[in-house]
């Protein structure tokens, strides 16, 4: 009888474990990536990859991580490209190689167990013209890059990974005692403080005067060649080109930025797991730069900078470019680590417009929505609609708007005093920055320095943003500085700081339905001489009003 039992239980489990199964694949099915996009958002097209298989090995590759398998890459890709296209199958083993080249309809298939192993010899990676951190400058070329494409396609659940460690700076100070130890025993070198490792005397050596990791002051081919270890590559760098997916595979450890598309039209990212190590030095996970038609979906990052980043060029060059980053959508996706979850800027001098941003969920990121841009920018942010976003444990912002971004993590910038009122005026014009026509609703935020910072300019205030919907447990509610059109409804806050709400030089706003905590004596300060137009009907919380605030600017 008991033996029965224990086979009735068995059936029923995998009669149930059925279920679940169907269940998943039936939503699986159902889940549509267009759905509740608020704009017209066209389809994305993915690549057409021709029906022709190649496997490396075919071509005299070498497993072990030891023999350098540049030239199987180079022949294997164009094998196919004279087929005219098809996948290129990297079997599981440890394949070390130098720079890949792509070429039009090509598949990049990285079975499990696959590691791509990238050399650290620097000489395998020669400089060419290209554009980093927004500007047109000169960098060592990417591990995977390809120009003027179309279909591209990495698929499997490999690894590729760009053996970082030997190209960026190390702080002791990011580092446990062995970690330190390891870095200075591999060789390198020391600043005269002996507290920040090199990977060498010309890497040290290019770094000083850097602005962002680019030398403004170098004009020549020549003069970059003599730096050439400073010029940290990104991982793959795709350029100008059309139908490029990635779709499974891990992409880790990379000299710069992990994936970096570049003018693409058309690009899926998913189910991919992007990984740099918290302590590197511009370690972004995705930075999808002047693209068109874009999904962003199921897909995880754990990065050392900011994790989905949104960009279109920075300053004269990124105008110069005029092209925007538009119709993009990122939903279901996890980031574990960086210095913003989905991040707009600071590059966005092309400007960016409809973005999709949803079910996304940020585990101590040191921001969790990141809008960012200065002065000099110039570029329209616009149309960008965020909803069901789960925050927990953010070290400093939850959102953050700020227009005074100065190439500083949110961390330094707080540390360093920054954030701070400013009424300064100057003049708009092509360099003017603007974020206007964005709604944010649906956020949940269990732990942060502040819940939501939103600094415009006094010559260009932030404009026309939503927030609804939300619940945050956090050190600080809200600062609203030179802000216009902002409308809060629905807010619950539970903070430990004596005001809920500051406010300075804001117009035109309301707060509706807002609740915070009963003990608090002073929950909202306005402060100002341009603020008028603040409607907080309905609200009964103690009100201090600063003597620029004119006597009508404030409802009750």
């Amino acid at each position: 009888m008991k033996t029965n039992r224990i086979h009735l239980f068995s059936l029923a489990m995998a009669f149930l474990l059925c279920l679940s199964s169907n269940n998943v694949n039936a939503q699986s099915k159902s889940y549509d990536t267009y759905a509740n996009v608020e704009f017209k958002m066209p389809k994305v097209n993915e690549p057409v990859i021709p029906d022709n298989t190649v496997n490396l090995k075919d071509f005299g590759a070498v497993n072990g991580g030891y023999v350098l398998n540049t030239k199987a890459f180079a022949d294997a890709i164009e094998a196919l490209s004279k087929k005219g296209g098809g996948k290129l199958i990297i079997s599981p083993g440890i394949w070390l190689t130098g720079p890949i080249i792509l070429k039009s309809n090509i598949e990049l298939h990285a079975q499990t167990g696959a590691l791509i192993k990238f050399s650290t010899a620097k000489t395998l990676y020669p400089i060419i013209e290209t554009s980093f951190e927004g500007l047109n400058t000169w960098r060592c070329i990417s591990p995977i890059y390809g120009k003027n494409l179309e279909n591209v396609a990495f698929t499997g659940n490999g690894v590729w990974d760009g053996s970082g460690e030997a190209w960026r700076q190390v702080k002791k100070s990011k580092l446990t005692d062995e970690q330190w130890k390891k870095f200075v025993a591999s060789g390198g070198v020391l600043n005269e403080k002996k507290d920040s490792w090199y990977p060498s005397e010309q890497y040290m050596k290019g770094a000083k005067g850097a602005d962002q990791n680019v030398r403004h002051d170098l004009k020549t081919k020549e003069d970059f060649e003599a730096i050439h270890d400073f010029l940290r590559p990104v991982l793959v760098s795709i350029q100008n080109s059309k139908r490029v997916m990635f779709d499974g595979p891990v992409f880790q450890n990379s000299p710069a930025w992990n994936l970096h598309p570049l003018l693409i039209e058309d690009l899926i990212v998913r189910n991919v797991t992007v990984r740099n190590p918290w302590f590197s030095q511009n370690g972004d996970g995705l930075d999808v730069e002047s693209c068109k038609n874009v999904i962003i979906e199921n897909s995880s990052f754990d990065v050392g900078d900011d994790a989905i980043c949104i960009k279109s060029g920075k300053d004269k060059d990124g105008r110069d470019r005029g092209v925007a980053c538009e119709n993009i959508i990122v939903k279901n996706n996890i980031v574990y680590h960086g210095h913003g979850g989905v991040t707009v800027g600071s590059e966005m001098s092309g400007g960016v417009k409809n973005l999709h941003v949803s079910n996304c969920t940020f585990m101590g990121t040191d921001v969790g929505l990141r809008f960012k841009s200065t002065r000099g920018r110039g570029g329209v942010v616009e149309d960008i609609f965020i909803s069901d976003v789960f925050m927990t444990d953010i070290p400093s912002q939850a959102i953050s708007f700020d227009l005074y971004y100065g190439g500083k993590s949110i961390a330094e910038t707080l540390a360093e005093g920054g954030n701070t009122v400013t009424t300064k005026l100057v003049p708009v014009n092509e360099e003017t920055p603007q974020f206007k026509n964005i709604s944010i609703k649906n956020i949940t935020i269990k732990g942060a320095q502040q819940a939501v910072f939103l600094q415009g300019l006094p010559e260009m205030n932030l404009e026309n943003i939503e927030i609804s919907n939300l619940i945050a447990k956090s050190k600080k509610g809200f600062s609203i500085i030179d802000a216009n059109g902002i409308k809060i409804n629905n807010v619950q806050l539970d903070i430990e700081a004596k005001n809920a709400f500051e406010m300075y030089n804001v117009q035109n706003l309301s707060l509706k339905k807002a609740e915070f905590n009963p003990g608090s004596s002073n929950t909202i300060t306005i402060d100002g001489s341009t603020t008028k137009n603040i409607d907080l009907s309905g609200l009964s919380k103690t009100t201090t009003i600063g003597k620029d605030v004119h006597k009508k600017a404030v409802k009750f």
